[in-house]
């Protein structure tokens, strides 16, 4: 396993989750805290990334918060499951070396809620994603930024909460199935600003403005507020988002795909534990300009 990269959420012994075991709260109050030093911080690196890269632009994302997962009446795995993570992300963003073992031990069984031997049917779980709001700009200037490990000890020292000042946007990924059984990879743009040139799965984020769009508003991305949300378009922007993703990175029409399940969520230390969730997506047919 990539030793930049650890599971917070393992749900692939209930062979994954599909969009009717997903539900999303959303509340200002898991949005990041800032103050007027960090946001200037936040616009000094903007202003110098887009000089260096003026390809790139902001948008909108939601910001993973914590989450809830509930298999029958029990078992529930709540606000313990990121609790252990959050205690000990200080100390893992601070080292380098065996982060795969350091995550493993602050983590756990619990907080990667790994069902027992005697789990029960996938229809009776349900997992509750907490979200507020974010931009790819606080996530360059938190997450990306050289001050992340500083910003998470002092979230930890004067809030007890690590995670208080980072952005922590929600990404997907999904790992596509063909139908000779083979797992696809994109090499991704030099012009990014994240891992530009190496392999990777297909993937991205799910987005508010799209959630806007759907539910009929026309906005500006930095006028977003929860109140324009609903919790039911937002899981299935989640869902659908990792199918355009793959249409757009590899050509593969939506009717093409099969329905995605939820198998996990990732968490990048290269980037100071941002989160991604995980899909599993097969082919289903072979679309005939193909054959």
């Amino acid at each position: 396993m990539d030793p930049e990269v650890s599971l917070l959420l393992h749900c692939a012994d209930w062979k994954g989750l599909r969009k009717c075991q997903v539900q999303v709260e959303l509340s200002e109050r898991y949005n990041r805290q800032t103050d007027p030093a960090l946001e200037d911080h936040i616009e000094k690196l903007w202003k110098e990334r887009l000089a260096k890269e003026p390809w790139i632009f902001n948008g909108a994302k939601f910001r993973l918060h914590s989450f809830s997962l509930a298999c029958d009446k029990n078992f529930e795995a709540d606000d313990a499951c990121i609790k252990n993570y959050k205690e000990n992300l200080v100390e893992i963003n601070s080292k380098e070396e065996d982060t795969f073992t350091a995550i493993n031990a602050c983590i756990g069984d619990k907080a990667t809620a790994l069902p027992s031997k005697e789990s029960q049917r996938q229809e009776e779980c349900v997992l509750i994603l907490r979200l507020g709001l974010t931009s790819y700009k606080d996530y360059l200037g938190t997450n990306w930024s050289a001050q992340a490990e500083e910003l998470c000890r002092r979230g930890e020292v004067e809030f007890g909460d690590p995670l208080l000042f980072l952005a922590q946007p929600l990404g997907v990924g999904a790992v596509l199935s063909t139908m000779d059984d083979q797992i696809v990879f994109i090499r991704r743009s030099h012009r990014v600003a994240e891992a530009g040139g190496l392999l990777d799965i297909p993937g991205g984020h799910p987005e508010p403005k799209v959630v806007c769009e759907n539910l009929g508003l026309k906005i500006c991305e930095d006028k977003i507020s929860m109140v324009m949300l609903s919790p039911v378009a937002v899981v299935t922007e989640l869902y659908s988002s990792v199918c355009a993703e793959i249409r757009d990175e590899i050509n593969i029409p939506l009717k093409f795909l099969g329905e995605p399940l939820l198998i996990g969520i990732a968490l990048n230390h290269t980037s100071a534990g941002r989160p991604s969730a995980e899909f599993y997506i097969s082919q289903k047919v072979v679309p005939e300009r193909w054959c």
